[in-house]
């Protein structure tokens, strides 16, 4: 078994500002609370908590020969990732999204499509793979991994006898075919609510999990937004509440669940006690904003954890 963690999938630029509840008319201006920018999307952002929670980290991604890929790397090289495999695409951009939180922590965005959808499958990877302690591979929905290039990857991570996770892009009309390859190697499968709805075609947390683990995934956490989380570890099925807070910004929240639990997992965590500690760092981040939130370090989610109340514990 190798070290640290390989994140694979997309790779974005966020630039979030809070409250916005209304745009100005015209060209006119309106003062905001705050304004953030940081790496964020399915691997970038997991890398990103991953990191401030103390794990070796590895990025496989995509970013454009622009200003904005050279932010994003900056970004990842700051909290410690290794960007050796962060591949730069000439002839795209760096995929960007505008997110304008309004009061209530809701996220309307703007997303400009680029080189983020395009994380590296090469033979470099493959072997990256083959020797770190845990892949996550939140390349689903991909158009350079769906379709096979991505199993290898999967598979090397396996017979190097990592612990793999796995997390969506987007429930793409080749999402189905492509968890049917890759699920039966797959330790944990931790997609979000709508993404496990659409997919199972079931409206059931109970139903959604069970659908999966046929598929061949070895326990499924789905993450439910302020419903917290549902965790199917084989035939034990736990409802996990979420942390009764007040948002700020919920835009990486389910990437920071992914990387909690990898975290927890690490340190030696059970995987349900790794989901219960992933659920505070879900709501450490979104208490600020962007990828990182409130987030400072893995003692301090153990800290919070003394302190926050769960919404059942009311």
């Amino acid at each position: 078994m190798g070290q640290g963690l390989l994140a694979i999938g997309l790779t974005t630029l966020d630039m979030v500002a809070r409250p916005i509840d209304a745009l100005p008319v015209g060209e006119g201006t309106r003062l905001v609370d705050g304004i953030a920018v940081a790496p964020a999307g399915t691997a970038a952002g997991a890398a990103m908590v991953a990191a401030r929670l103390g794990v070796k980290t590895r990025l496989a991604g995509g970013i454009g020969a622009d200003f904005m890929g050279r932010v994003v790397r900056m970004g990842l090289e700051e909290q410690g990732i290794d960007t050796s495999l962060l591949a730069v695409l000439d002839g795209y951009p760096t995929s960007a999204t505008v997110l304008t939180i309004d009061s209530h922590g809701r996220r309307p965005n703007f997303h400009a499509l680029g080189a983020g959808l395009f994380a590296p499958t090469d033979e470099a990877v493959i072997a990256a793979a083959g020797d770190c302690r845990f892949l996550h591979y939140a390349a689903i929905g991909g158009p350079g991994a769906d379709g096979g290039p991505g199993l290898a990857v999967v598979q090397a991570a396996k017979a190097g006898g990592a612990t793999v996770t796995c997390d969506l892009i987007s429930p793409q009309p080749s999402a189905l075919a492509e968890l049917e390859r890759l699920l039966p190697h797959v330790d944990y499968f931790m997609p979000s609510v709508s993404e496990a709805f659409a997919l199972s075609k079931t409206d059931s947390l109970e139903a959604a999990a069970s659908f999966f683990l046929g598929l061949g995934a070895a326990a499924v956490l789905i993450k439910n937004g302020g419903a917290g989380s549902y965790v199917a570890l084989g035939s034990e099925r736990n409802a996990l509440p979420a942390y009764d807070i007040t948002p700020l910004d919920t835009t990486s929240c389910g990437d920071s669940y992914c990387a909690g639990f990898i975290a927890a997992l690490d340190r030696g965590l059970a995987p349900l006690e790794a989901a219960r500690f992933a659920t505070a760092v879900a709501a450490l981040v979104a208490q600020g904003l962007a990828t990182l939130g409130r987030l400072e370090s893995y003692e301090g989610v153990l800290e919070a954890m003394t302190t926050m109340t769960l919404k059942d514990a009311a």
